[in-house]
């Protein structure tokens, strides 16, 4: 039996920062389960709507364990890019994937903790000096997402029809042939209780 979870996010989406910990979670106690860390980039469209109000952050913290800084909170009405984290992110999950997890949790401190714009090379350098990665050029092109990200914009679209629906952030369990679409809200405040959602759909499938 195959198992996976594709966990469809983005790193500057607040309610996508209070699902990493259920990932975490499934990660560090289900290893036999494959996990797929797909940046939806819905941050970078230009044309899209990417700021995010004062009454979403309540209802996230309200709803789940996670906190937000005050240099969070104090840059809260300027908008929001995450192109950068999109390209970093594809080509981490391609090349470093044993680190690709380790990444996302720490974009996610940089932005939601310290207040960090995540929008220019430089205010990734640290990060990407903290793990040591030798990231290529392309990856640094604030204006457009590399063609591997955008490949994978479009797989996400893809999916996105199969479960019909674009919302985000979304945990999808792959088990052989059958894909679940794991709802998060009810584990946002517990983490751990996802491990065992998870195992009873393993034991209903296996």
């Amino acid at each position: 039996m195959a198992a996976e979870l594709f966990f469809i996010y983005d790193s500057h989406c607040p309610w996508s920062y209070a699902t990493t910990p259920l990932v975490n979670a499934v990660n560090q106690s289900l290893p036999e389960v494959s996990l797929n860390l797909w940046h939806c980039a819905y941050f970078s469209d230009a044309d899209g709507e990417n700021t995010i109000t004062k009454q979403q952050i309540v209802q996230v913290k309200e709803l789940s364990s996670v906190s937000f800084s005050p240099d969070y909170m104090a840059k809260l009405s300027l908008g929001k890019d995450s192109t950068l984290c999109a390209n970093l992110m594809t080509w981490a999950v391609g090349k470093t994937p044993e680190l690709a997890l380790q990444l996302l949790n720490a974009l996610q401190a940089a932005h939601f903790s310290a207040g960090n714009a995540l929008s220019e090379q430089a205010e990734l350098e640290g990060i990407i000096e903290e793990f040591k990665l030798s990231v290529p050029a392309k990856v640094f092109n604030k204006t457009k997402l590399t063609t591997d990200a955008a490949a994978q914009v479009h797989e996400i679209s893809a999916l996105q029809e199969i479960i019909g629906t674009q919302a985000i952030p979304a945990l999808l369990l792959a088990i052989d042939d059958n894909l679940i679409l794991l709802n998060h809200n009810f584990y946002l405040q517990e983490p751990d209780a996802i491990i065992d959602a998870i195992k009873l759909e393993l034991n209903n499938h296996g």
